[in-house]
């Protein structure tokens, strides 16, 4: 581990939890089965711009339901594993597919079950209200809370040290996503 700044800077793909991480951990059960999540605009903004600059976004998580794929979807993730029971499997072989270094992965988790993963990377990242052994073995806590702010928070961060944060001023929406594919 070396500087923050430097480290951050070799970051090529991001992996996020969803539940707690992308949303404030408030789920609505809907009497077909799916769940209501509260997301916020900014953290999908930042996660649909990121993409769009060839950046990897990758969730895994534990959370499931046909909203959830819907809004991955409109973000543009391509890569997503839901209903996850074993994340660090996942998260092993997503980066041994695509060639992938610790000191190239950041995770964002919030909870004991991304402990693993956050253990496997070079840049493991939480929000501000995340469990304490999640805010221990982690190289950066947010300063905004799981829903308000702390995706966006982080994929500003990196994308900034790599020179590529608001480097044009297009705007990215669901069908500009879709038209660059």
């Amino acid at each position: 581990m070396g500087n923050f700044k430097e480290d951050i800077a070799q970051v090529e793909a991001m992996v996020f939890d969803v539940d707690g991480v992308m949303t404030d951990g408030r789920i609505i059960p809907t009497a077909e089965g799916d769940f209501i999540r509260c997301y916020n605009a900014k953290d999908g903004y930042a996660l649909a711009y990121a993409i769009h600059h060839g950046y990897r976004v990758c969730i895994i998580t534990g959370g499931y339901g046909p909203t959830l794929e819907r809004r991955l979807r409109m973000l543009g993730v391509q890569e997503y594993y839901i209903d996850c029971m074993d994340k660090i499997a996942t998260l092993r072989d997503y980066m041994t597919r695509h060639s992938l270094a610790p000191r190239q992965v950041l995770y964002m988790g919030d909870d004991i079950p991304d402990l693993e993963c956050m253990r496997a990377v070079g840049m493991p990242v939480c929000p501000a209200d995340a469990a304490s052994e999640v805010i221990e073995v982690s190289r950066y806590v947010s300063e905004f809370d799981g829903g308000r702010g702390a995706v966006r928070d982080i994929v500003e961060q990196v994308l900034r040290a790599r020179g590529d944060w608001a480097r044009d001023s297009h705007g990215v929406t669901p069908s500009s996503l879709a038209a660059s594919r």
